[in-house]
């Protein structure tokens, strides 16, 4: 009997991945083959996005892409918690589900798509490491689900609820098989990095019989001693994470931080229920940069918040001066439903908040350019991602995939993705950097 087979579209952020990564290797444990065209396949899922409204119409015209293309489509994902909205767009849908709904999705797979009778998930093998939707080389390691913020501008603990830290023996288990399986990368993700625990009380668990307590800095710990890049996403300031930056300086972790600090001002921070406040966010960025200078620090603004007034963004831009972070995205602030936010008083005007997005990119991209200056001359580690016909393409351990900037290594085809290499940096612009290296 020929396999059942599946085509999956996947779309928002890696925690949203790595829900796709667990529907899949279960499907493919059950005898489902995965396929990557609409032709191919017997029923299409579509995993979507529903954190503001352009992902939401993004997701709602994958969905109909792939209703157009096949006919036999499930939705799940985080707007899967909107199905009426979902089915008076596209009513023709066969099942809807929301995020981590692993079960549900699995079972409306069964429905449409039966699996074989006669698979035998002794023989028929799914790798140990699991399926997974990113370069073999790097992989995303989900530590909790969920968030406790009340952020007026999100709606993520309705959708996800509130945190639900995994075990750390089984996050420390799946990262040794991703090493294991070649994954030379690990980018640590959750709603929350720094709450990791909090909701188990810090309990002690154990790996490789050895007692480990569920939280952030014990796993960072733990995960060093796999000897891979280790990269944390999404890390609220609370005063515990100065306690792995010694991690970074000893080279243990890689020396990155992604903080969503949004903003500067104290009172835009607050309309926004931020649980970090930015008082001493300057000081402790400069504490950290001494305790280890390599330190490349992500974030991400919200421009045009309700009630943001022009001395709250010249706050903002001066802070950016003075914190001189390394790579910044930012966004304007746009409603979503549900949001406390979109009841807040004195919203902005869009061209308004359209013009402070440009200056704050403006501003921004003459401190990326002077930062990566600096580093021509230097010798840098290289993660090589891509090789073509001009060269490989990879990535410094300052350089998250997919969000953050690229190492061009022009010439160099004998490498190979997944190898680490040496080079010397030769140029650089506001994003990317230029190097050679020595073989």
């Amino acid at each position: 009997m020929m396999s059942p087979k599946v085509g999956f579209i996947s779309l928002g952020c890696p925690k949203a991945l790595v829900d796709s990564e667990r529907i899949l290797t279960q499907l493919r444990t059950e005898g489902y083959e995965v396929v990557p065209t609409y032709q191919d396949a017997d029923v299409v899922v579509v995993n979507t996005c529903g954190f503001i409204d352009a992902a939401k119409a993004e997701s709602l015209e994958a969905i109909g892409e792939a209703i157009q293309e096949h006919g036999k489509v499930i939705v799940t994902g985080c707007m899967g918690i909107e199905e009426d909205n979902i089915r008076a767009v596209h009513p023709q849908v066969l099942a809807v589900t929301g995020p981590q709904q692993y079960e549900q999705v699995v079972n409306a797979v069964h429905e449409v798509v039966p699996p074989s009778t006669d698979h035998n998930p002794f023989v028929d093998l799914v790798p140990p490491q699991g399926i997974k939707l990113t370069p073999r080389h790097y992989a995303y390691l989900k530590i909790s689900e969920g968030c406790n913020h009340g952020c007026t501008f999100c709606i993520i603990p309705s959708m996800r609820g509130k945190l639900v830290s995994r075990p750390v023996g089984d996050v420390l288990d799946e990262a040794e098989r991703l090493v294991r399986a070649g994954v030379k990368e690990l980018l640590v993700v959750s709603q929350d990095t720094s709450a990791y625990g909090v909701d188990l009380k810090y309990q002690t668990g154990f790996w490789q019989g050895m007692p480990v307590k569920t939280r952030m800095l014990e796993l960072c710990q733990a995960l060093a001693a796999l000897k891979v890049w280790v990269r944390l996403h999404y890390v609220y300031p609370y005063p515990h994470v100065d306690d792995v930056i010694p991690l970074m300086a000893e080279g243990l972790l890689l020396p990155y931080l992604d903080i969503p600090f949004q903003h500067a001002s104290p009172r835009v921070l607050k309309l926004m229920k931020r649980p970090a406040h930015a008082e001493n966010t300057l000081e402790r960025i400069r504490r950290w940069r001494e305790i280890c200078p390599e330190l490349v620090i992500r974030s991400t603004f919200i421009v045009g918040f309700p009630g943001e007034t022009d001395e709250d963004f010249e706050l903002l831009l001066d802070w950016l001066e003075e914190a001189e972070l390394d790579r910044v995205g930012c966004f304007i602030y746009s409603p979503v439903d549900g949001a406390p936010a979109n009841d807040l008083p004195d919203p902005v005007p869009e061209e308004v908040a359209q013009e402070r997005l440009e200056r704050f990119m403006n501003v921004q991209a003459r401190i990326s350019a002077r930062r990566l200056a600096r580093k021509v001359g230097q010798r840098i580690e290289v993660l090589i991602d891509e090789v073509d016909e001009e060269g490989a393409i990879g990535r410094s351990r300052g350089d998250a995939p997919e969000i953050d900037g690229l190492v061009f290594l022009n010439g160099a085809t004998h490498l190979q993705p997944g190898q680490w290499v040496e080079a010397v940096v030769t140029h650089s612009d506001e994003h990317d950097l230029w190097a050679e290296c020595d073989d």
